[in-house]
């Protein structure tokens, strides 16, 4: 019979992505066996994270700032806007090199299965963002997956009768594909071809 403590930090440790019960009990063992110190140190980095990470308050990815370096960067195209489902998505796009506007970062996309629709999303903060007055293109890049393509054609039908230009990235990415996989050609190949959506 394990220590409650250890039964504590196993089943902690399963809400990692792909981590089962076996991996979980793998881990623990080992920061308790062979790395107290590195245990200390995810501790305590995930306990600063947790206190100082928030939302951007324009684009909604994660920043210690109250708006992230790129949407305050006078670099960046503010008529563009890129709406993707997750930051690792928008990291996917920046290393295209192939896009230069702003970002808005859904943290999800629509999955009626998991109890997630627009209002969840907060999709009335994208279209407010979007009409902004300098926004002139909305380029929807969620994956093309069913629950990315109906988080697309919902913020197509509800952005274009508003006057936005709305654009798809190009199917270079696979029908399936989530962007997080994709190599960056390919996805900068899509995005240079992305198409006005349908809707």
């Amino acid at each position: 019979m394990n220590p409650s403590g250890l039964e504590a930090l196993i089943e902690a440790l399963r809400c990692l992505p792909g981590v089962g019960p076996k991996s979980a009990q793998r881990m623990a063992y080992h920061l308790l066996q062979r790395d107290r110190k590195g245990a200390r140190q995810l501790g305590d980095t995930l306990l600063h994270a947790l206190r100082s990470i928030r939302h951007c308050q324009r684009c909604n990815t994660f920043t210690e700032a109250e708006i992230c370096e790129r949407c305050a960067s006078p670099r960046r195209d503010p008529s563009l806007l890129c709406v993707v489902e997750t930051p690792v998505d928008m990291n996917m796009m920046e290393q295209t090199l192939a896009y230069q506007g702003l970002y808005y970062v859904l943290m999800g996309r629509i999955s009626p299965l998991d109890g997630i629709g627009p209002r969840e999303l907060g999709l009335e903060q994208v279209t407010a963002r979007a009409l902004d007055g300098v926004v002139k293109e909305v380029i929807l890049a969620t994956n093309y997956t069913n629950e990315g393509e109906a988080t697309a054609h919902y913020l197509a039908a509800m952005l274009r009768p508003k006057g936005v230009s709305v654009t798809r990235i190009a199917r270079g990415v696979p029908v399936g594909g989530e962007l997080e996989y994709v190599d960056s050609g390919t996805l900068a190949q899509a995005l240079r071809e992305r198409k006005s959506s349908q809707s």
